[in-house]
């Protein structure tokens, strides 16, 4: 039976649906030695190679679920490579026996704190995808005179360049001479989407970091740098989210 590309190689822990589609938009996918097509439909007894890495499915390839916790450190990339960058998320987790670690939502390079990775695909983008409705929390010092009016800006939204986009809760916290911190709940993972919140107000955030991502919080004792598999309760618990 033959199933479209991005839920084959997703299913094996190759990649996220979405992630998938965009290697195949820039001709990093080949089935059988012919460049892939968004939609094709393939099985998993065809050959594949994904950034010029052979891989080769099989209906028993290892299929339990793992999920890490990662304490991202300021400086790393969310990408695999980077030319410009040589410290990515990626360098620091266990390697994988079969398919590879797929990262749930991306944090840009100057964002500390949480983000998950899973070994399988399908479940990254469902936990992505914004019907899913999964909460993201973060913490930032924010520089500037924040008035009343300005949270309540933030809290009923602002059109920003690519689309609506507003925090469901934002508490007031440590206040210094020219700033303070904040910690503020928002639904969606769009790019810079809490930098750009704030910035839309004519504020500038010097510290961001994520500390939960739906019902799972950053450990205190997990270092910057550092991961934490789950345990299996705690992955069915992520899946039932």
């Amino acid at each position: 039976m033959k199933t479209r590309i991005h839920k084959v190689l997703a299913d094996h822990g190759v990649g996220s649906r979405r992630g998938i589609e965009s290697l195949i938009r820039q001709k990093k996918v080949l089935v059988n030695g012919s460049l892939a097509t968004i939609g094709q439909l393939v099985s998993e007894r065809d050959i594949f190679q994904v950034e010029g890495k052979t891989i080769k499915l099989s209906k028993k390839d290892p299929t339990q679920k793992r999920i890490l916790m990662y304490n991202k450190k300021v400086g790393e990339i969310s990408s695999r490579n980077d030319p410009d960058h040589k410290n990515t998320i990626f360098d620091s987790l266990p390697r994988l026996r079969s398919g590879r670690w797929v990262s749930i939502g991306r944090l840009d390079i100057n964002t500390s704190g949480l983000i998950l990775f899973t070994n399988d695909g399908a479940l990254a983008n469902k936990l992505m995808h914004p019907s899913s409705n999964i909460e993201r929390e973060y913490v930032a010092r924010v520089h500037g005179n924040v008035t009343d009016n300005i949270i309540e800006n933030l809290v009923e939204g602002v059109d920003l360049e690519d689309g609506f986009a507003k925090f469901t809760d934002v508490q007031g916290g440590r206040k210094g001479n020219t700033n303070q911190w904040f910690a503020m709940v928002i639904m969606e993972g769009r790019t810079r989407e809490v930098r750009r919140l704030w910035e839309s107000q004519g504020l500038e955030i010097s510290r961001l970091k994520r500390v939960r991502y739906g019902n799972l919080f950053l450990p205190a004792h997990l270092k910057q740098g550092a991961f934490k598999e789950l345990t299996k309760g705690e992955v069915n618990a992520i899946e039932r989210l």
